[in-house]
């Protein structure tokens, strides 16, 4: 944070005891002043609290055994938690979804679905989760507040988002449907703020472990930080920490940030 700016990042870590030097090492070069983190892959007891509070973050997380999770870090802070679960289905008890109140904004963190195999149980339940997704966004943009959605969206929102569509035609990531709500989403008045920004070329967030994908800049993007209409009018810039990605034991995700200026 500067005087003038706010810098608010999504890092899909693929599991946190794993890479938490990765971690550690990202924080300490960019210094972000708020992050949202998915696919923990922990239970709540295993988060590394006190690294993270070492560093000079407070933090607010979700964990769940082997699978998910979700975490919101601040800088000097505390998040105050107003959200730990997506409205609409009670019966939704995986780590997906967690909202707070941190440096004046509304964040959510979030970890869409990624619904393959399809057709399936797996696909109808990310195609449900991102209906209630829609909704609950709706009222966010409804309460006036200057607001956050970041995370890994599990959709890759046109074909020039992806190196080669070819090959993943018939993964969840690119379905009709998927785009769809993403579309419908972004109708409500959100502003992807990486497309904003980078519009042509993109700028890919996700390079799969397989097949040299990284080394080759075989890339998709699926991770995105939607800005309400309130607060667009603020964007600065944003980016990718691509560097990140080339770490040793990486994960297949890089962090993806806006700058925000701060209200006058």
């Amino acid at each position: 944070m500067t005087a003038r700016t706010l810098k608010l990042a999504t890092f899909n870590i693929n599991g946190v005891r794993t890479r938490l030097a990765q971690l550690l090492q990202w924080l300490q070069r960019e210094s972000p002043d708020i992050v949202c983190l998915q696919e923990l892959k922990a239970e709540d007891a295993a988060f590394p609290l006190k690294a993270v509070n070492d560093a000079g973050y407070g933090a607010l997380w979700r964990g769940q055994r082997a699978w998910n999770g979700v975490v919101i870090l601040a800088r000097d802070a505390d998040p105050i938690e107003s959200r730990r679960a997506l409205p609409g289905d009670r019966n939704d008890d995986q780590g997906r979804y967690l909202e707070a109140a941190v440096h004046g904004l509304i964040v959510a963190c979030l970890y869409l679905p990624n619904g393959n195999p399809r057709p399936g149980p797996k696909f109808d339940y990310k195609l449900r989760w991102f209906d209630r997704l829609i909704a609950h966004a709706h009222e966010l943009i409804r309460s006036g507040h200057p607001v956050v959605l970041a995370g890994d969206f599990n959709v890759v929102p046109t074909d020039a988002d992806i190196y080669d569509p070819r090959s993943w035609r018939k993964d969840a990531l690119l379905q009709p449907e998927s785009r769809e709500r993403y579309a419908r989403l972004l109708a409500q008045g959100w502003t992807d703020a990486l497309h904003e920004r980078h519009p042509d070329p993109p700028l890919f967030t996700f390079w799969d472990y397989f097949r040299q994908h990284w080394q080759r800049d075989a890339g998709l993007r699926i991770d995105h930080i939607l800005l309400s209409p309130q607060l667009a009018p603020r964007l600065k810039d944003a980016g990718v920490d691509r560097w990140v990605r080339g770490l040793i034991k990486p994960s297949d995700h890089a962090p993806v940030w806006v700058t925000l200026r701060k209200p006058a």
